[in-house]
């Protein structure tokens, strides 16, 4: 890799596996034209545990976590090898950085790390490993997650946070078609914080941005924006991948962080390139 860098991306709703909508041909785009990464790190909003844990699984299962959906979705398979030396060696660095860090050789790869992944690298040729969210941690203490998983980026590893940018569970399952303004304004609000790598406005995001209980009832999918964003440097351009909203409240907003459109390999920008100012 060029430089480091990492990425937040918004999984949305199990189906995104099966309707690739905006999100899905540039989340495909930039796996293509980004530099390829040693393994890829994923911080999931579907893993919390008590503890902070690290997955060091040699050869992670489909995790198909989820229930009511078409059947379709159930046969999926993303093979991809995970990468137990990294796992262990990202364990070590938790450590060091004073965290209490637990093994897990079993864990899987659930929906908010394989459904992304199936157009990032559909190949499954990328090594893939997860790291828990653990469910005491607070809006700070995740940034700090991220900022001690920093020094893997420069690595070689490409950590994601995948969540949703928006996630109210109970009006996504009254399938509204129309695009709610609530969500609009929560996103408007956010990508400018996180264009202008304001810390201190998205670490309390939900306590100020407008809508925010609406938006988020619990914080579980806005967290792993803060892993990416404590990852990345204070000085990185943030490219922002505009993926629309889905089921009239999921926004499918995702977010690279270190990496400016004159990297890509070819110079096409993938979406909307915005540095800090």
């Amino acid at each position: 890799m060029n430089r480091p860098y990492s990425l937040f991306v918004s999984h949305g709703a199990p189906t995104f596996a099966l309707e690739p909508g905006l999100a899905g041909p540039q989340l495909r785009q930039l796996g293509q034209t980004l530099p390829r990464p040693k393994a890829v790190l994923v911080v999931s909003a579907h893993w919390m545990t008590r503890d902070l844990s690290v997955a060091t699984t040699a050869r992670p299962k489909t995790i198909h976590d989820f229930g009511g959906f078409p059947s379709e979705l159930y046969r999926i398979e993303y093979p991809a090898p995970g990468h137990p030396e990294l796992a262990k060696a990202t364990a070590d660095l938790l450590r060091t950085a004073g965290l209490r860090v637990n093994l897990d050789e079993q864990h899987g790869l659930d929906h908010g790390a394989w459904v992304p992944l199936l157009y990032l690298y559909p190949a499954a040729d990328v090594p893939v490993f997860q790291v828990s969210l653990p469910a005491r941690l607070d809006a700070a203490g995740t940034w700090e997650l991220g900022a001690a998983l920093a020094p893997l980026s420069e690595q070689g590893v490409l950590i994601v946070g995948s969540g949703s940018l928006t996630h109210n569970l109970y009006e996504f399952r009254q399938s509204q078609d129309r695009e709610e303004t609530y969500a609009i304004e929560f996103v408007e609000w956010v990508r400018e914080a996180v264009v202008m790598r304001d810390r201190a406005r998205l670490v309390h995001a939900l306590e100020l941005a407008p809508h925010a209980a609406r938006a988020h009832p619990t914080p579980e999918h806005f967290l792993p924006l803060l892993v990416a964003a404590g990852a990345a440097a204070a000085d990185a351009p943030v490219r922002v991948l505009p993926g629309g909203i889905t089921h009239g409240v999921l926004s499918m907003e995702s977010y690279v962080f270190g990496v400016a459109a004159a990297e890509d390999r070819g110079g096409v920008p993938l979406s909307t390139v915005i540095s800090k100012r």
